[in-house]
């Protein structure tokens, strides 16, 4: 049985697969980021990805509130989808704050 999350990428390098180990096994692998925006290009990509993320789950609460949705498990899907970019990214977000904070705390 495959996983209703299985595909989830949010445009972060290494995070493509929450459907198992073997997902979890190649996002821990370490990955280059090419790139000329380096961290701030992959920030970027990602919260642009939670956004089209979220306006699909958006649409089809809309169109569940309005009763024109076919299938529910296409929004639940779709707001699962939407809750772990979020978490995801609120995550990394979190990380880069802390990491600057102990940058700034150390001594020259």
């Amino acid at each position: 049985m495959t996983s209703p999350i299985a595909g989830i990428s949010i445009g972060m390098p290494g995070i493509t697969d929450v459907a198992g180990v073997s997902g979890a096994a190649s996002a821990a692998a370490p990955r280059s980021v090419s790139g000329d925006g380096g961290f701030a290009a992959v920030l970027s990509g990602s919260i642009d990805s939670l956004n089209a993320v979220q306006g699909n789950a958006d649409s089809l609460a809309l169109q569940a509130a309005t009763g024109d949705l076919q299938d529910a498990h296409d929004y639940m899907i779709a707001s699962t989808e939407a809750r772990l970019a979020t978490d995801t990214v609120v995550t990394l977000k979190n990380s880069a704050v802390a990491a600057f904070t102990e940058i700034m705390r150390m001594q020259i």
